[in-house]
């Protein structure tokens, strides 16, 4: 199984130069770590940071400079900070073209579930929805199956949605999966050690496999 660095390690070899990204609580904040230094990418934060760069050193560490998920964070040359009601902005006008986030389920039709379980207290959905239904490219960050062993790649989400058929790409601690506009999960990498097998009966949903499945190379 992948660690979780290594799920972020493999999402940003899918990062592409000149995007305005937004990465989501979890998984998706050490993406920075992970950008080639030859990309000129810009990171958003929907608490009002545009010019996010990795996570500060301990001679760095700001206590003033937090992403969304409340994690200090440095900035890079040229970063600006602005209030969460013109981050959104930004989100709902589509401005931002990847998005990389968390989830508790994917559908094979490409719906998400992500802020809520019922019965669990929340605080709230955050920016997730306003973020599915507006970026360009949705990439989610995930395990592959839950704590006992069930699948969270399912047929149809049990969870309360976050959004509909909007899910572009998986990278999971056991593949990468492609997610097709005619619903399935197309089955690109597994991780090293994994094979086919595994991962298909690791999978509630549709599977598609095509040919050999190469494992994951981390190489930029």
């Amino acid at each position: 199984m992948l660690t979780k660095d290594q799920i972020a390690q493999r999402i940003a070899k899918e990062v592409k130069d000149g995007q305005y990204i937004n990465l989501g609580i979890g998984i998706p904040t050490l993406v920075a770590n992970y950008i080639p230094d030859d990309l000129d990418v810009i990171l958003q934060s929907e608490n009002g940071l545009l010019g996010i760069g990795p996570f500060p050193t301990e001679d760095q560490v700001d206590p003033d400079l937090i992403n969304a998920g409340k994690q200090t964070i440095t900035m890079t040359k040229g970063s600006a900070l602005f209030s969460s009601a013109e981050s959104f902005a930004m989100i709902r006008g589509g401005h931002v073209q990847l998005t990389i986030l968390g989830a508790m389920e994917v559908s094979e039709n490409g719906d998400i579930a992500n802020w809520k379980i019922p019965g669990k207290m929340v605080k709230g959905m955050g920016g997730a929805m306003d973020l599915v239904a507006s970026a360009e490219r949705i990439i989610v960050a995930m395990q592959h199956c839950s704590k006992n062993g069930q699948s969270k790649l399912l047929k149809s989400c049990t969870l309360p949605i976050t959004g509909i058929r909007c899910v572009d790409m998986i990278v999971s601690d056991m593949a990468v999966l492609e997610v097709l506009p005619e619903g399935g999960f197309k089955l690109l990498e597994r991780a090293p050690g994994i094979s086919v097998e595994e991962i298909k009966s690791k999978t509630e949903g549709k599977l598609i496999i095509e040919g050999e499945i190469p494992e994951m190379n981390f190489a930029n």
